[in-house]
């Protein structure tokens, strides 16, 4: 019997462990950009077809056991049937009003530069109800899968839904890594500022700006979440427009040369440091 209850007790271990969501990236970026109108799209579950919401693909493979990001569209009025996914993932709404949460739970409609965090295992609906509907989705491992609610487990992490209004912003005399001088704002989503540990904020670039970002990650991808930026590797390259919900990615050691006409908020990701240098 002892036998027994201590195999379960693994077992539970082994299972829980598996659900825990991974904290770094061992997959090295390249210098790569996907502009808002090559965005390659699809449906976001192919055996529902145009039921499903579309899914547009920025970096990764969300059908494979490897980190992805990817892009959601919403029809207006779209509300799924209570789900779960089988791994975690992060969400940042570009475009209309969307909600994610317990299928009772009162309606509340995140907008335009919003964030939430779904954890694998969790029961929870998704809707939409602006005339457009976007999000941007950052998944650390795959397959990205729906499942019936009767598979639904508690791994250990919590939901997480952030009303753009409740953003808490730093600006640049706060922050070592970013130019004091650039007006730049950052506000720091999920992760570890540990060494090697993977983690997100979003960066808030003036109207007017004009610099670099040097990236000093194995791991570097940028989306733009609203406005826009022009965007070199060097000076010898055509630049390019990278409007909303355009992508980049860097190698380490790359410099990214970019300017902004107006505001403009990004997502980055990182598994590691980078710095944002003002002219």
């Amino acid at each position: 019997m002892k036998k027994n209850i201590l195999f379960a007790l693994a077992l539970l271990a082994g299972i829980f462990a598996k659900a825990q969501t991974p904290t770094t990236d061992n997959i090295k970026s390249v210098n790569e950009v996907v502009t808002a109108d090559t965005v390659e799209w699809g449906w976001l579950n192919p055996l529902r077809g145009d039921k499903s919401p579309a899914a547009g693909k920025l970096w990764g493979d969300r059908t494979k056991n490897e980190p992805a990001g990817f892009l959601v569209k919403f029809n207006k009025g779209f509300s799924s049937p209570p789900h779960i996914h089988n791994i975690t993932y992060r969400g940042v709404v570009i475009k209309g009003l969307l909600h994610n949460d317990d299928e009772n739970a009162e309606k509340q409609w995140l907008p335009a530069g919003s964030y939430w965090q779904q954890p694998a295992g969790e029961a929870h609906i998704t809707a939409a109800d602006g005339e457009e509907n976007m999000a941007f989705l950052d998944i650390q491992e795959g397959p990205y899968l729906v499942k019936p609610t009767s598979e639904a487990f508690d791994n250990g992490e919590r939901p997480v839904n952030v009303d753009k209004t409740n953003l808490v912003w730093l600006n640049a005399n706060d922050i070592e890594w970013i130019s004091e001088k650039s007006n730049v704002e950052t506000a720091f989503l999920w992760g570890s500022h540990k060494k090697n540990q993977l983690r997100a904020s979003l960066l808030k670039l003036p109207s007017g700006f004009k610099g670099k970002i040097k990236n000093l990650s194995p791991n570097f991808r940028a989306v733009v979440i609203s406005g826009g930026i022009s965007h070199q590797f060097s000076k010898k390259e055509v630049k390019k427009e990278l409007n909303a919900p355009s992508y980049f990615g860097a190698e380490e050691n790359a410099t990214s040369i970019i300017s902004a006409e107006k505001e403009t908020v990004l997502y980055i990701r990182s598994n590691g440091n980078y710095k944002v240098i003002s002219k």
